[in-house]
């Protein structure tokens, strides 16, 4: 098993993840998860298990939010064991007019280079139900 550097680790979360949910690029996204991956939202207590259920979760994301940005990153990086923190802006517009801002934070655990658990702290209500 190699490890990813931690330039690596960063390039995974902001430009393969973030890009592509920003882009809504569902299936590179989800290929950013391993096949029984963890995504779990601990403010809103939901936690989506497997590929699966996190492409269902992604696709609904996505369809229901015409415009999604995460940026102005800040990252605190553990190369031996491969994980990293990323704090973070998420702003979400929708047709209605409303934009829900938030200061987010991601808990990445990767393996073989791809997330095997996400936690997710949002300081506002959960759109990935």
């Amino acid at each position: 098993m190699s490890k990813l550097s931690a330039a690596e680790l960063v390039d995974l979360v902001e430009n393969r993840y973030f890009h592509n949910v920003d882009n809504k690029n569902l299936d590179p996204a989800v290929g950013c998860f391993a096949d029984d991956a963890t995504l779990r939202v601990e403010t809103a207590k939901i936690q989506h298990v497997g590929q699966d259920a996190i492409r269902r979760m992604f696709s609904d994301f996505m369809n229901d939010t015409p415009t999604i940005y995460h940026g102005d990153f800040s990252h605190v990086v553990d190369v031996d064991n491969q994980l990293i923190a990323s704090q973070f802006v998420a702003r979400n517009n929708y047709d209605d007019g409303r934009e829900v801002k938030m200061n987010n934070s991601n808990f990445f655990v990767i393996e073989d280079g791809r997330f095997a658990r996400v936690t997710v702290y949002m300081s506002d209500e959960n759109p990935l139900v």
